[in-house]
């Protein structure tokens, strides 16, 4: 979608998305979809008597956070350092120093590593 809006004007992109709203999803989410129908008609066709497939149950569930509560950026920090601490890296912010000296920028990469 954001590339629409970058690439073509407003009528357009207002227009496909009247065109989406009409005919369903258009790109990955009908592939998911579609992906879906062909898995339960598979499983439903190799299956006993009993419960039967639906779609919903090979739809991806894309939104790994739901039912989970919302991480202020206090929490967020301290799990970025402790995933940096487990991976070996080390810490350049003004707490990781030795002496608290804060730097003020973030250290230069030498001329001959590697981007």
């Amino acid at each position: 979608m954001a590339e629409l809006l970058a690439t073509h004007p407003s009528a357009e992109l207002t227009e496909w998305i009247a065109y989406e709203q009409i005919t369903g999803p258009i790109g990955q989410g009908r592939d998911d979809i579609l992906m879906a129908m062909l898995a339960a008609t598979v499983s439903n066709a190799n299956r006993g008597k009993g419960r039967k497939a639906k779609i919903t149950d090979f739809l991806p569930k894309w939104d790994r956070s739901a039912g989970r509560p919302r991480m202020d950026w206090t929490e967020m920090l301290a799990a970025v350092k402790t995933m940096n601490r487990s991976m070996g890296g080390r810490d350049l912010t003004k707490e990781g120093q030795p002496d608290g000296a804060d730097t003020g920028r973030a250290p230069r990469r030498a001329r001959n590593q590697q981007r």
